[in-house]
């Protein structure tokens, strides 16, 4: 009934849809939610409380605005088991599909944010009886009793594939903006320019070089978050062992492509300003907005440091540990096919994804083994440079793949390999020497 009177208008774009889950006490720790639901009789039930940064919460694009919101019900368990899932109109629908009264429902605050200001930001109130409204807003269940959870995450793990694409949108946004005015932008002399007066800014090398650290890396991300979409539609058009191959491929990528494609278009913006200069920190250029506007992505859809945790404690198991080995195994193929290509222009490529790729698998099996025997929080200590490490080994080898397909991507693949995959080497010494003396600082941090 719900799916009928609601999804076409959602799936149009008649009507505009939100996810509440955040609330004031309860951010990233869901367990902590409070928004209750109680059942009226009819098969509806009546919402009560608050929720915050709900992304378009009111707005008038739209005539309606459906709530997806989750609350607890009077007998449910505590934690994250007793919550559930609750469809909130706006306006309530007639069986019509008329719009009818103003739900108990309300905007109270827009947030003022960093960036993001074509996005409103906002905190909702149910249930307060505002405008004359019955207390109460009146919303009906989505799937089971106290398994709202399960059909959030329905949402979320797509919502995190698609914030990863954000961050591969707007670092390739700041760098097609910063190859453009390193182009025209003149300054200084430089020996690889012939014309007469300053020289383009682009032909001075450390320009060049953020240019192509800014390429290669959104590159790198682009090709992580198109290989998790892959895996995402192989599962849904494959059948017994081969579908649960590609679920556990899916569910290794996802934390990747939503974790490691934010933080770089933070880093990539934030080059976009460099390659700038003085006129990156103007607002009139654009570049500033990039800058700006980046910086939400590794913070919604479960910060960057809870996909490191969920890489380590619950992705790195899969398979009983074996799937990311196979994952490597794959990734160590395409390093091989660079060594056998007899293609010019790779340098010493294949002996940096070999280096990268060795690093990758000892760290992977030093954080198995710490799981296992239960020392999480030294495993945890690790977690977010460990996604940094696969991330970046694992980009390499999709770059030497289109390297391989297409011989013009040679050379900024080359460029990665020997200008930035050396940082996995430094991240594995993190991974596996780090922890102790996190620790140990980290009881300075903590007050009395």
């Amino acid at each position: 009934d719900l799916k009928a009177k609601y999804r076409e208008k959602l799936v149009s774009g008649g009507w505009m849809g939100t996810m509440n889950l955040t609330e004031p006490q309860a951010g990233s720790d869901l367990a902590a939610l409070r928004a209750r639901a109680e059942p009226v009789g009819d098969g509806s039930y009546r919402i009560f409380g608050q929720k915050i940064f709900i992304t378009y919460g009111e707005h008038d694009f739209t005539d309606n605005i459906i709530h997806l919101v989750l609350a607890r019900l009077p007998d449910a368990p505590a934690g994250t088991r007793g919550i559930s899932l609750f469809l909130v109109p706006k306006f309530l629908v007639g069986d019509d599909g008329a719009l009818g009264a103003r739900n108990d429902v309300f905007c109270s605050g827009l947030e003022h944010k960093l960036g993001i200001h074509a996005s409103p930001t906002c905190t909702m109130i149910y249930g307060d009886g505002f405008q004359g409204a019955k207390p109460g807003a009146i919303g009906w269940l989505i799937g089971e009793e106290n398994k709202g959870l399960a059909c959030m995450f329905t949402m979320m793990n797509n919502a995190r594939l698609c914030v990863g694409m954000q961050g591969v949108a707007v670092a390739e946004a700041a760098t097609q903006k910063a190859i453009a005015y390193a182009n025209e932008r003149r300054q200084g002399k430089a020996a690889s320019y012939t014309g007469t007066g300053m020289a383009p800014i682009v032909h001075h090398p450390d320009v060049q070089r953020n240019l192509l650290t800014m390429k290669a890396l959104t590159q790198t991300a682009r090709a992580i978050s198109y290989s998790c979409a892959h895996a995402i539609d192989m599962a849904r058009v494959s059948a017994g062992d081969e579908a649960a191959h590609w679920r556990d491929r899916a569910n290794l990528l996802t934390p990747l492509a939503k974790a490691f494609s934010t933080d770089i278009g933070v880093e990539i913006a934030s080059l976009g300003l460099q390659v700038h200069g003085g006129m990156g920190f103007i607002e009139e250029t654009g570049a500033a907005a990039f800058y700006r506007d980046a910086r939400i992505a590794p913070i919604y859809e479960g910060t960057n440091g809870i996909q490191a945790i969920d890489l380590v404690m619950r992705k790195l198991p899969l398979g009983g540990g074996d799937h990311v080995h196979g994952y490597i195994a794959e990734l160590a193929d395409m390093a091989a096919a660079v060594r056998t290509s007899n293609l010019q222009g790779f340098g010493r490529t294949a002996d940096a994804l070999d280096a990268a790729l060795g690093d990758l698998s000892e760290a992977t099996r030093f954080l198995q083994k710490l799981a296992a025997e239960g020392r999480a929080d030294e495993a945890l200590a690790g977690a977010t440079p460990y996604l940094r490490l696969i991330s970046l080994a694992a980009g390499g080898a999709y770059l030497a793949r289109g390297a391989l397909a297409d011989q013009g991507r040679i050379p900024l693949c080359r460029f990665f390999a020997e200008n930035l995959l050396g940082e996995v080497s430094a991240l594995r010494a993190r991974v596996i020497d780090g922890a102790e003396s996190l620790a140990a600082a980290g009881k300075t941090l903590i007050s009395a």
